[in-house]
């Protein structure tokens, strides 16, 4: 082992070490629970709200008693045949108590979408809003009575549906595989590597970069330090997965598997489940995982470089946000080229270095090619080590020999009374 890579690998363990072994790190692991614990809250939230503004709507019909059946009937056939059923039919029989529809529709304690009074051939109709589908929905329904009246008993019909279960995967499914590998990585990348930024105040308020400068390759410090960071980041998803995996068993466990199985014939979510990535499963995940290490790597070697020119916390704290606009920058480039592969906007975003792993992960959901994948990999790591070395440049050339901070004016500013006092004293010797 050389000595730039073991300097590097003890930088990495020193970090490592620093993070995982305290307390604090114990909070950061668990931070997930509370999102987790929001969301769930905000979602029942929303969900009752939904339940209640869903149950309180109607539709009224005043009609004759020898329509209501009718009616009923027509009703139960219509609302089978639509994906987004109308609100509740409310059916009155019609009497001098029920014949201002108006006034049905303004009563209190609950929404009336559309009143329907008078006879189903040239019926009333009273909508909250004009041109409302519960109207429509009305006047289909009076129809629909009329129709089968004229047209007399039908004979039933019995149907015989076939689905295709090896049918394949729709591009619509891969697409959507696509987005959820870019928002995991942008998620995983966003809660992670924006850490760096903050990695060398310490050792620069405490000058022990200085010490490391002149012991070790700053190259093989800022290469630890990503390392150190990545370990971190890589241990918070084996940790989240392996608790993942183990509700998921013991959820496997305590659940009727009749009901896992009626649930898997009907459910959408299991279809989108076994839908397979243009690449297969196996590679997909690794491509994936791939793909994060290096988001990781490259954005962590941005903010490391950008946070080395911090000269105090107050500065790091400013920077921040526009870490945080960066990060949606690349995140918003990379979900428009899963929206439309092949477009000219996907090849930007996978040729430019930032949003290329985001935009490959993307790809590799909709495009079956893989060895397009170990060039995107190469292309990237070239990236990451050019990130790198312009970070140790700017760090040694601005940090190291100006002061706390990379100032061009400051720099200036001490060349500026030498050359002075080097014009003063030729000027004297003449």
């Amino acid at each position: 082992m050389t000595p730039f890579i073991r300097s590097m690998f003890v930088v990495a363990r020193r970090d490592f070490l620093a993070i995982v072994a305290t307390p604090t790190f114990l909070l950061f692991l668990l931070a997930p629970l509370f999102m987790v614990a929001m969301g769930l809250a905000g979602g029942v939230g929303a969900s009752q709200l939904a339940d209640s503004a869903r149950g309180a709507g109607r539709i009224v019909v005043v009609a004759d008693p020898a329509d209501i059946e009718a009616l009923r009937a027509t009703d139960q056939r219509l609302r089978t045949g639509m994906t987004r059923e109308p609100a509740p039919l409310d059916i009155r029989i019609a009497s001098p108590a029920n014949g201002d529809p108006v006034a049905i529709a303004r009563e209190k304690g609950s929404d009336t979408y559309a009143v329907m009074s008078g006879p189903l051939t040239t019926p009333r109709i009273v909508e909250r809003e004009k041109g409302s589908s519960a109207g429509r929905y009305l006047a289909l329904l009076a129809g629909d009575v009329q129709r089968a009246r004229a047209a007399g008993p039908m004979p039933s019909i019995t149907p015989d549906f076939e689905a295709l279960s090896s049918g394949g995967t729709s591009i619509a499914v891969q697409q959507s595989l696509g987005f959820g590998a870019v928002f995991i990585i942008f998620l995983l990348t966003l809660l992670l590597a924006g850490q760096t930024v903050s990695s060398l105040a310490e050792e620069k308020g405490n000058k022990v970069i200085e010490i490391l400068a002149a012991a070790v390759p700053l190259e093989s410090v800022f290469l630890g330090k990503l390392l150190g960071m990545l370990g971190v980041a890589v241990l918070f998803i084996a940790f989240w997965m392996i608790v993942a995996m183990g509700g998921g068993l013991i959820a496997a466990t305590q659940v009727d598997p009749a009901a896992i199985a009626a649930a898997g014939k009907a459910g959408k979510a299991t279809a989108a489940l076994v839908s397979m990535p243009a690449t297969g499963w196996p590679f997909f995940l690794g491509i994936g995982f791939a793909y994060f290490i290096l988001s990781f790597l490259l954005l962590g070697a941005v903010f490391l470089g950008v946070g080395a020119q911090a000269g105090s916390v107050r500065e790091i704290q400013m920077l921040s946000l526009p870490i945080t606009i960066f990060q949606v920058g690349m995140f918003s480039l990379s979900a428009g080229a899963a929206s439309a592969p092949g477009s000219g906007l996907a090849h930007f975003a996978q040729i430019f270095p930032f949003s290329s792993p985001l935009a490959m992960a993307a790809r590799a959901a909709t495009d079956d090619a893989k060895a397009v994948h170990l060039l995107a990999l190469g292309w990237q790591a070239i990236w990451v080590a050019l990130v790198i070395f312009l970070s140790v440049r700017l760090f040694r050339s601005g940090v190291l020999s100006g002061g706390s901070g990379w100032k061009f004016w400051s720099r200036n500013k001490a060349v500026a009374p030498a050359a002075a006092a080097a014009q003063a004293a030729s000027s004297q010797s003449h």
